[in-house]
């Protein structure tokens, strides 16, 4: 090989190593924040889940807290109540997945139909009826409570599934982008020795 060959080979190696190295980076880079994107979008799916699952029950707990004082408890089980309503909104607006929306209308089915059961009870309340109000509250409203915490138990169990794939996924993507920049860091060790000797032939 002349020297003039030897010098473009040179300088094409000098130019790829380091063009290879960035876009071997930014691609890694790259699939990496769109990664984490998942993960922080699955983390705030299963957070939601979760707040439902705790304010489905914490509703539930206030609701036969007043029925057994005499209605006492009631402002609190209503802020717990609009709490719930606050939280399925924002389910409605972020859990888009055909699942999602399968397993919120089943939980939005079953709370309108336990705030139906409520009004009918508290009304009885108010008349003094308390044996009206225990048999609705021991009766048809626990199977309410009940169908509402398993689905929201569901919902909350499918948002951690999703959330542990997408962070696995992410590991992934990293271990990835890690062997392909070990590769190119190979890579570019050897151009440099090739330029040495490139280097030497022309001296």
């Amino acid at each position: 090989m002349t020297i003039r060959a030897k010098l473009y080979a040179a300088i094409v190696l000098t130019i790829l190593g380091p063009l290879a190295t960035t876009a071997v980076a930014l691609h890694g880079m790259g699939e990496m924040g769109d990664r984490f994107d998942e993960v922080q979008e699955r983390s705030r799916h299963e957070a939601i889940a979760l707040e439902l699952k705790f304010g489905v029950t914490d509703m539930n707990g206030w609701q036969t807290a007043y029925g057994y004082d005499d209605g006492a408890s009631r402002p609190v089980f209503e802020r717990a109540v609009e709490t719930l309503r606050d939280d399925l909104r924002e389910a409605e607006r972020t859990l888009t997945e055909p699942r999602e929306r399968e397993l919120l209308a089943d939980l939005e089915r079953d709370f309108d139909e336990f705030m139906r059961l409520d009004v009918i009870a508290y009304e009885a309340l108010q008349a003094g009826d308390e044996q009206r109000v225990k048999d609705i509250f021991l009766g048809p409203e626990i199977a309410r409570f009940s169908a509402m915490a398993e689905t929201a138990d569901r919902l909350a169990g499918y948002e951690e599934t999703r959330a542990r794939a997408t962070e696995a996924r992410f590991d992934e993507a990293r271990d990835d982008a890690r062997k392909r920049l070990i590769a190119v860091a190979l890579g570019a060790g050897i151009v440099v020795v090739l330029l040495l000797v490139t280097a030497s032939d022309v001296a």
